[in-house]
């Protein structure tokens, strides 16, 4: 729906990723929901975070829905497989560390432990139904520009439903948490887009 590339507002989904961890370590599954997740550059960008901050053995534990309303875009997402110069803005060593060369040298496609921990699911967020419960991190970013103020409102009270007690709400950094719901997150992290989950949506 807009444009997005690997490793884009890394500062905030680097917190995101460090307070998961700090939240969830032990657990036996983490169900993340990437919400509007186009191509896959977001959700693989987050998949590998967390799979440096984990390592191969926790990160197996890691399950992320990774949604679009655009078919298309799933498609290319369940691939993951990408031109090279869209993967320039990796740094060197997780770029050798995580992607395989296809197509002698033209393509790379990320490693089979990274693909297989994101889930590519169709789902229309003006649904207000959520793909599922009980998530410990939803990420939204791109999208919600593109929606109403009240739509955006009922789809992020749709999120709040969604999102375990504590869970981790992520949005674009252009978008404010509307004044209806701020009772009902907290900030993180100040200078970002980073909340947590408090109360009941109403």
């Amino acid at each position: 729906m807009a444009f997005t590339f690997f490793f884009r507002d890394l500062d905030c989904l680097e917190s995101a990723a460090d307070q998961l961890v700090k939240g969830c370590l032990g657990r036996s599954r983490i169900r993340i929901w990437n919400a509007g997740s186009a191509m896959g550059q977001e959700p693989y960008t987050l998949a590998i975070l967390l799979a440096e901050k984990l390592g191969s053995f926790a990160f197996r534990n890691i399950e992320i829905h990774a949604t679009d309303y655009d078919k298309p875009l799933l498609d290319v997402l369940k691939n993951g497989e990408y031109p090279y110069d869209e993967l320039k803005r990796i740094p060197e060593q997780l770029f050798e560390k995580y992607f395989e060369n296809v197509q002698g040298g033209t393509r790379h496609r990320i490693i089979d432990i990274i693909r297989n921990s994101v889930r590519a699911e169709y789902h229309d967020l003006l649904s207000y139904d959520p793909v599922r419960t009980g998530f410990s991190l939803i990420v939204c970013k791109n999208v919600l520009l593109h929606f109403t103020y009240d739509e955006r409102i009922e789809v992020i009270k749709m999120f709040h439903m969604a999102l375990e007690d504590g869970g981790l709400f992520v949005t674009e950094h252009t978008q404010k948490m509307p004044v209806e719901l701020a009772s009902q997150f907290q900030q993180v992290v100040p200078d970002r887009q980073l909340f947590r989950k408090v109360g009941k949506a109403s």
